[in-house]
């Protein structure tokens, strides 16, 4: 791919979004670092998706608490020294306010702000992928879209039940894939012609034409009433003026006997609903697909274990559990479990998601709770069955899931930090 039938191939993944709707576990971490499915982050699959479909050169735009972020990437997608160089790498690229003294001010400044790494490369095409979302396709049959036909711009579009699609950016194309508008959680979105009662929406993934991005991104910089966001501004705005595309994610095809996957993982409600996805069998969303592996960092962690304890024996059913996770003489029932956590005897969870290095006490009680990394929950402890005083000790979602977030942090002589400090991205680097 790297100089293949398509010529100089960059990918820019956006990886600098604050992820406030999926608060509190986006307190000490961007979204992207976000953990998700036992032992992988959100980025995860984005990375994926482009290193299984043969795209080698790889920038990851961060910003907001990212140490976390860039931490992962470094310790888990580098190339062996064999391969590194110019044309093979998964590097990050921080806010560096190279124009300015300012943040990224929205997805197509970011691209802006690095422009000079496009020219680097000297790519030909530039993927420009969402790192926030979990999903699985083959990014070489869009490609290949794109250039078969000789298109400007290629967006990936899903399709969704109309009722559904007016909290996305939604996409108007004729029956040839022509793009000829676009409108912003529309409260009619318009239908696909050929599918009537489904519309296209926008997944935040696209394929620029090199000399058709600059030309849009350094128009773009100059226009103060932009809020400089691809979806809301730069597609919008140039589409009537160059071949802009539709790429129906439905027609996509993965390998292993496996089917592509999307969701908007930006709410606490979307984010559970996903992991209960990987939970069923067969599975929309399955990581058991040896043709296209979902990557991340490994580590030396002993395999889990379950063991009856204190006279209690140990049920586990339709759960994902990653290394080190210790079940002993309790009941574990459509659980997500994380690296080192562990569920003590008689706890009862069901339809939980339980965070890294998470203790969970003797004759617990959790139901539809997420649990961020490192909580002791003391023995006894009941949530998830009177929301009032769920709401009085933890994050009560408004679709009813609870979240106990990340623990404050805790100096040595007891002292806490306040919660505004700008230490807190620094000493909870590592979650």
């Amino acid at each position: 791919m790297i100089q293949g039938r398509y010529g100089k191939v960059l990918a820019m993944v956006l990886a600098g979004g604050k992820g406030e709707r999926l608060m509190p576990l986006t307190k000490y971490r961007a979204k992207p670092a976000v953990p998700f499915g036992a032992k992988y982050r959100i980025v995860d699959f984005a990375l994926s998706n482009l290193v299984n479909s043969g795209i080698y050169s790889i920038y990851c735009l961060t910003q907001f608490k990212s140490q976390s972020l860039q931490e992962h990437i470094t310790q888990g997608w580098q190339f062996g020294a064999a391969l590194r160089g110019r044309n093979y790498f998964v590097n990050v690229a921080p806010a560096q306010m190279w124009t300015d003294e300012r943040w990224y001010e929205g997805t197509a400044d970011a691209i802006y702000q690095n422009l000079h790494l496009v020219t680097m490369f000297n790519a030909d095409y530039v993927c420009i992928f969402a790192a926030d979302h979990i999903y699985k396709m083959d990014i070489d049959q869009m490609l290949q879209y794109h250039f078969d036909n000789k298109a400007d711009i290629t967006v990936a579009a899903n399709r969704v039940p109309v009722n559904e699609a007016s909290q996305f950016g939604c996409i108007s194309a004729d029956e040839g894939g022509v793009i000829d508008g676009f409108v912003e959680k529309p409260a009619n979105p318009p239908e696909i012609k050929s599918n009537p009662g489904y519309s296209y929406v926008s997944m935040g993934n696209y394929i620029f034409s090199r000399e058709i991005l600059e030309e849009a991104i350094l128009t773009d910089s100059k226009n103060s009433d932009s809020t400089h966001d691809f979806g809301r501004d730069i597609l919008p705005s140039i589409f009537s003026k160059c071949k802009m595309l539709a790429y129906d994610f439905s027609t996509n095809v993965l390998p292993g006997n496996d089917r592509p996957y999307w969701k908007d993982v930006g709410t606490i409600k979307a984010y559970w609903e996903s992991h209960m996805d990987l939970l069923q069998h067969p599975s929309a969303l399955t990581l058991y697909n040896s043709q296209w592996p979902i990557r991340t960092v490994s580590y030396s962690d002993p395999p889990g274990f379950t063991y009856p304890a204190k006279g209690m024996s140990s049920s586990v059913e339709g759960c994902l559990r990653a290394e080190a996770s210790q079940v002993l003489g309790s009941v574990v029932h459509r659980c997500v479990l994380s690296r080192h956590c562990v569920i003590n005897p008689g706890a009862v969870l069901e339809e939980c998601i339980i965070g890294q290095g998470v203790v969970i006490g003797e004759n617990c009680k959790l139901r539809r709770v997420i649990v961020d990394s490192h909580n002791v929950i003391p023995p006894h402890t009941v949530i998830g069955y009177n929301s009032e005083n769920d709401a009085e000790k933890y994050f009560l979602d408004e679709s009813g899931i609870v979240v106990v977030p990340m623990p404050k942090i805790q100096l040595r002589k007891n002292l806490q930090i306040d919660d505004s400090s700008r230490f807190d991205e620094e000493m909870f680097s590592s979650f």
